[in-house]
């Protein structure tokens, strides 16, 4: 007699589903890579090749081998894609220049003045990121100048001046590398101060004065860093100079000369107010010229002398010298009469002598002397502080390096 064996149908469905997920697990359990419709294969990262470790680029300056360097001009090594091991530059008697490496080794400058017409030598190597070694050699002369030429500033260290004081850098004769000295030349202000060099006096001076008058108690400290730069064919600045002063307080003169009157303004408080006899208006050579005028220094006593008027050495008392065109702010007794109420001296601005010594012994070189009302205007001819006759647009043409 047989068996027959049945199964019931929910058992085959649970079956059937335990299949299925077998199938699924071992899917998602699967390591095999899939393959997109363009046959690539994803879901991996990709490797970018390593860089390649590059040589050192060496830059030395001056190069080897060349001529007739200025000795103003930079001496340095500078490395790309490595660092500095070591460098040697050698004076013609076998001493060492002084210098230094910076911080992360990827430059090296000289920290003393080279001398004229003499053989400097390179010496040393730089590693390259390669790890290979590249070797700095060479040598370098400098120029021999036909001339030197110094040069004179006329602010001097630890001074006071005024408000519109305008610094001077002054050499004997005619600059002609104009661009050359103005790049050696700089100014630090504390606080920051705009301003602008400026070539005056037929190329023989140049001036730097701020955009306007300074704050009162600026710090200012100017180099000129002209040794061994090129200042005309042949010729080479001699030696560097520098001064550090102070701007004191405000103090500013208004004159008018129609109102035969001077005020003097000290951090904004009108402190004097002086009956004063300005220049004849009715002669062109005798006439006070309007315009920013700046004390260029005093004197307790002076003598005046003009052949064209027929005076000569007329000592006045207390005198502030504002130009030099001969224009003075001073004590004279004998035009007391005319003093705030007409104009009868030869240019000046005349005060009593006990108003004169009162205004002198609150002066300062470079305070301004703002004068109005006369026929004659302040120029530029008219001496050498005569920086405030330019608008700042005008003032800045005057540098060697406008655009």
């Amino acid at each position: 007699m047989g068996v027959t064996v049945r199964t019931s149908t929910r058992r085959r469905g649970a079956a059937v589903v335990l299949g299925l997920v077998a199938v699924l697990t071992l899917g998602a359990c699967s390591s095999e890579p899939t393959v997109s419709a363009s046959g690539t294969s994803g879901g991996g990262p990709t490797q970018s090749p390593a860089p390649t470790a590059q040589p050192a680029k060496l830059t030395v300056t001056p190069a080897g081998g060349a001529q007739d360097v200025p000795p103003g001009e930079p001496v340095e090594v500078k490395v790309d894609s490595g660092t500095i091991v070591s460098v040697t530059l050698t004076n013609p008697d076998g001493k060492q220049v002084q210098g230094q490496t910076s911080a992360d080794k990827k430059s090296w400058n000289t920290t003393e003045q080279l001398g004229y017409g003499k053989t400097y030598t390179w010496s040393g190597q730089v590693s390259g990121a390669d790890g290979k070694n590249v070797p700095i050699a060479g040598a370098f002369t400098t120029v021999k100048p036909k001339r030197q030429m110094s040069a004179s500033l006329n602010v001097g260290d630890g001074q006071t001046y005024g408000i519109a004081m305008p610094i001077a850098l002054t050499f004997p004769s005619r600059v002609t590398d104009k661009a050359s000295v103005e790049k050696a030349l700089s100014v630090e202000t504390t606080p920051k101060t705009e301003g602008s060099w400026g070539w005056t006096n037929g190329d023989t001076s140049v001036h730097w004065r701020p955009k306007e008058y300074y704050k009162p108690g600026t710090t200012v400290k100017v180099n000129a860093k002209i040794y061994g730069v090129k200042v005309g064919d042949g010729v080479y600045g001699k030696q560097d100079v520098s001064a550090s002063f102070t701007i004191g307080r405000s103090q500013i003169v208004k004159g008018n000369t129609t109102q035969h009157t001077m005020q003097v303004i000290r951090d904004g408080q009108q402190i004097a107010d002086y009956p004063v006899s300005y220049g004849l208006d009715s002669d062109p050579g005798r006439v006070t010229h309007s315009g920013v005028h700046v004390v260029m220094g005093k004197q307790a006593t002076y003598a005046m002398s003009n052949p064209k008027y027929h005076y000569e050495n007329v000592v006045v008392p207390w005198a502030v010298r504002i130009s030099n065109n001969g224009e003075f702010i001073h004590g004279l007794a004998a035009s007391v009469w005319a003093q705030g109420k007409k104009n009868v001296s030869h240019g000046c601005l005349n005060l009593s002598p006990a108003r004169a010594k009162e205004y002198y012994d609150g002066v300062l070189t470079g305070d301004p002397v703002e004068i109005t009302g006369s026929t004659q205007t302040l120029t530029a001819k008219d001496g050498d502080y005569s920086d405030w006759t330019y608008d700042w647009a005008s003032w800045q043409k005057l540098s060697a390096l406008a655009g």
